[in-house]
């Protein structure tokens, strides 16, 4: 059953459909909602890799910059019927599904090589079937968009979480964002993504905790003054569609899809890598200050806050030993 939005996307078009035969061989409609805006680069990619690969069986129709729904909502929205695609934080998922909190801690992923290494196993295969099972979507792949660090507007280095304390420190809205925050020792703000560059600007917050890609896509390195490279978070969204999109695929339609999202993480990957590369190097050329804090004392003190959360309460178990030995 289509939604009022979906409906009122379709337009008046929709009347002139014929009825049997001639519906089965209209395109699916894939609409699908990101934070990102439209000229960042991961939009592109997702254009080329997944919208164009999918050929004439669909018709895609990405809505970019957060117009189409608030960052934090889009799960809600697939949920409810009104959106089919999404490229989510594992955030998203805490209040509906516990378990995938274990993702959202920092430190857990050595680098992009154990991050990847992970999500290719088949070690999360419960948990997805949990997300499944429990929030009706399916994850297609895990893009990956980054390791988070702080950037800031100061005059000193921060080297430990003592060196955090005051400072406010934006994190998307929602809990789980929020808690990484604190447990880095910061206090931390609830910013959309869209209004970060005004909030550095006037001051409303001292920093923000985004990667190199996301943080010269938006511009943030026009305000900040440092960065201290913690990769606390070796970020990858998941790229999902709604169970009730999916299940109305044919096998072969699915098929696909899954391909073409592979096909967009594998050049989401290589392109975030490269650029992290050379935007670190670019913008500590154009001023910037980029250093290494010292990562071991944040990581000693993140784990410790974690373990005596609520959240580590949530995590399978044995789960942090099997990625921690991988």
């Amino acid at each position: 059953m289509r939604s009022t939005i979906k409906t009122l996307l379709a337009g008046t078009a929709v009347a002139g459909l014929l009825a049997g035969a001639a519906l089965a061989q209209d395109p699916i409609e894939l609409v699908y909602s990101d934070t990102v805006a439209a000229t960042d680069v991961r939009s592109e990619i997702l254009a080329a890799e997944f919208g164009a690969c999918l050929g004439d069986g669909f018709d895609f129709q990405p809505f970019h910059g957060a117009t189409l729904f608030e960052q934090g909502t889009e799960l809600t929205a697939m949920q409810r019927g009104n959106l089919d695609m999404g490229n989510l934080a594992i955030f998203d998922f805490y209040n509906q599904v516990p378990s995938t909190s274990v993702l959202g801690t920092p430190f857990l992923f050595r680098d992009y090589e154990h991050m990847r290494a992970v999500y290719d196993s088949d070690v999360l295969d419960d948990m997805l079937a949990e997300i499944e099972e429990v929030a009706g979507v399916k994850v297609l792949a895990w893009p990956y968009i980054g390791a988070r660090h702080l950037g800031y507007v100061g005059e000193e280095r921060i080297m430990t979480p003592e060196d955090l304390e005051g400072v406010q420190l934006r994190m998307p809205p929602g809990e789980g964002w929020q808690f990484v925050g604190e447990a880095m020792g910061a206090t931390p703000v609830p910013v959309p993504f869209t209004e970060v560059y005004t909030a550095l600007q006037t001051g409303a917050i001292d920093g923000q905790d985004n990667g190199f890609p996301a943080t010269r896509s938006m511009r943030f390195d026009e305000v900040l003054t440092h960065i201290g490279t913690t990769s606390h978070l070796i970020a990858a969204n998941l790229f999902t569609i709604s169970l009730e999109t999916w299940n109305e695929m044919t096998p072969e339609q699915q098929e696909t899809v899954q391909a073409c999202a592979d096909n967009f993480e594998a050049a989401i990957d290589a392109e975030t890598i490269r650029l992290e590369t050379e935007l670190a190097e670019d913008m500590a050329a154009n001023g910037l200050d980029v250093y290494m804090p010292d990562n071991a004392a944040f990581r000693e003190h993140v784990i410790a806050v974690y373990e005596a959360s609520d959240y580590s309460a949530d995590w399978p178990e044995g789960l942090v030993d099997t990625i921690s030995g991988m």
